[in-house]
This record gives structure tokens, C-alpha cells and sequence, in this order.
């Protein structure tokens, strides 16, 4: 960060230079961590749409606004991780975001704010994952949260929307209001190549999500086609519901986004693959001392596994190996 950056007391106005500097600066400190698509290269007007929402903020001298789509619940495929409660993936990506918001206090001095939009609710059903899990998790992320002092990270959820009304309940409502037809949906993926790309990502992550199928592989591959345009609809109904909320924030993605979109992909801990996350893996200690996400599935042939307050919580390299 350049020593020469200017930060402007709370409630004082800013210049069109300084806040102009202090806004490509923020964005800066996101660029590092971008989910890209493979083989793109970035330009200046990739981010025009973030460097906007952030210069709404520094202008006003309010705290900048994320709101990240993300922490939905553990993969029901115990091949991939370790049970359906958070572990030191969720932990080390919690305190990598709120690191960002302090980041940006350095700079900005009205700090962020972290949204967790949680949509695991979302489509827990076409996931086939139980919806008493799916809210166990997410009170352990909020858990998570207090019990490390993670001051930036607020929490966003369907309950907040759709109160009094049981979760196949919020899911109609949210479908009836906020989301495209199918039929215009697979059209879109049948007409659009970053739409198809979505559309694969997310049936591949369904297919290896099933842990025990008794139909063929046909079978499994039509089913998982299906219920990935559920995914994906439901998914953007969230994201309009959430910006009908939250009209003005910088929009965070946890899949690869490509240049100039709306939402900026942010990757939270090192990966090979661009698609994996926390709740799709495990955490794993390497030799040089940092951690990586990897299936457990994998893991397990490299590393031991660690307990924390008597639950599993990462792996650690075997250095004899």
C-alpha cells in the first residue's frame, strides 16, 4: 500500500483525487484474490462496476458494503469433506474476509462491512442436503464469527426475508418473485458459452456430490442436469433478492467471473481448481506452513487428521512422506 494514500476522518468530505486514489486502492487490495476464467487477462474496465460501488462509499464516507453469495453447508459427499458442520476451511476464509475489511479501514476510515448472504436454503432441497443441517452449519458459522472476534462479518439469510414461513415455504416465495422461467433459462445455456460453462461447473459439482447412486450413470448425469438449472435459477433469484436489499455494495462471487461482470469472483484460500471452496474440501497444512483446499478423499493419502474442541478440523502434510 503506497505510505502516500490519504485517509480522511469520518464524516469529513473528499477531494475528487483522493477519493479517486483511495477507491483504486481498495480495489487493489481485491485483485490478488480474483476467481478469473481460465486464459483471461485483465484490463482497466474489467472492474468498472466495483471501482463504482466503491467510489459511492468513499465518497459518502460510509463503510464500503460487500455482500458475498457464500457458506451455504458441507457437500453431502463425505469423500470431499469431513462432516456437515464448518471447519478450518470455513475458519481461515472467515478470517481472510474480515482481514480484507481491515485492509480497507487502513485506507478508508469508515472500515467494511462483510455480508454473508448465505443460500444454503437457497436450494438445500435440490442439493439433498437436510434443511436442520444446512441451519446447523450456518449457526456455527455465526459462532465462528463471535468466538474469533470477526467484527466486519455480518449475516444475511432467508429468515431475514421470509419470516414465519417454513423453507419449502421462503423457497416458493423467493421462486414466485425473483426468478426466471426455466424455459428462458435453458435457452440461455443452449445460446450463451459463459452460461453453458456455469451450467457444466454446477453438474459436475452435483454429480461428484452423489455418494451413493443404485441407477446408472446415464441416470445420474440426467438427474444432475436438472436439478443444476434449479441451482443456477435459485441462485440468481438470491443474488436479485439481495441486490433489491442491498442496491448499492460490491458484489463478491465465490465462482470464476469474467471480465467486466457484475460481481467480482474471490478466491479465500489457495486452490488448483478455480470451482473449489471450503465447503466442498477440506483444509490441508502444508510443509511451507500454509494451507490449501483440497477433497479429503486426497488428503487422507498425504496428511493426518487434526481434532479441535472434538471435531475434525484439517489435515496436516506427513513430512515423512
Amino acid at each position: 500500500m503506497p505510505s502516500s494514500t490519504p485517509t480522511v476522518p469520518q464524516g469529513h468530505t473528499l477531494g475528487n483525487d483522493s477519493a479517486e486514489l483511495i477507491s483504486n486502492v481498495i480495489l487493489r487490495f481485491l485483485l490478488p484474490h480474483r476467481r478469473s476464467e481460465a486464459g483471461e487477462h485483465e484490463h482497466t474496465d474489467c472492474f468498472a462496476e466495483q471501482l463504482a460501488a466503491i467510489r459511492h462509499f468513499v465518497d459518502r464516507q460510509e463503510p464500503i458494503l460487500f455482500t458475498l453469495p457464500a457458506f451455504p453447508c458441507k457437500s453431502p459427499n463425505r469423500r470431499k469433506v469431513l462432516g456437515h458442520l464448518p471447519d478450518m476451511g470455513e475458519l481461515l476464509s472467515l478470517q481472510f474476509l474480515n482481514q480484507l475489511c481491515d485492509q480497507v479501514a487502513k485506507v478508508h476510515t469508515p472500515g467494511a462491512r462483510m455480508l454473508l448472504c448465505s443460500d444454503g436454503h437457497v436450494f438445500g432441497d435440490l442439493i439433498r442436503v437436510p434443511d436442520d443441517h444446512i441451519t446447523q452449519y450456518g449457526d456455527e458459522i455465526q459462532a465462528m464469527v463471535e468466538r474469533h472476534g470477526l467484527s466486519h462479518i455480518e449475516a444475511f439469510s432467508l429468515q431475514d426475508v421470509y419470516p414465519g414461513h417454513d423453507y419449502d415455504g421462503k423457497r416458493k416465495l423467493l421462486t414466485e418473485q425473483y426468478a426466471q422461467s426455466l424455459e428462458s433459462l435453458r435457452e440461455e445455456v443452449r445460446s450463451d458459452d459463459r452460461t453453458l460453462s456455469l451450467y457444466r461447473g454446477i453438474t459436475r459439482f452435483l454429480v461428484e456430490d452423489v455418494s451413493e447412486w443404485h441407477d446408472s450413470k446415464a441416470a445420474l448425469q440426467r438427474d444432475c442436469r436438472q436439478r443444476a438449472y434449479g441451482v443456477i435459477q435459485r441462485s440468481r433469484a438470491w443474488g436479485d433478492l439481495i441486490a433489491d436489499h442491498y442496491p448499492v455494495s460490491v458484489r463478491l462471487s465465490i465462482h470464476p467471473q469474467p471480465c467486466g461482470a457484475a460481481k467480482f469472483g474471490i478466491r479465500m484460500l489457495e486452490i488448483r481448481d478455480m470451482w473449489l471452496t471450503p465447503w466442498h474440501s477440506v483444509a490441508v497444512l502444508r510443509t511451507d506452513g500454509r494451507f490449501a483446499l483440497m477433497p479429503r478423499a486426497e488428503a487422507e493419502k498425504t496428511g493426518k487428521l487434526v481434532h479441535r474442541d472434538g471435531r475434525p478440523s484439517h489435515f496436516v502434510v506427513d513430512c515423512a512422506e
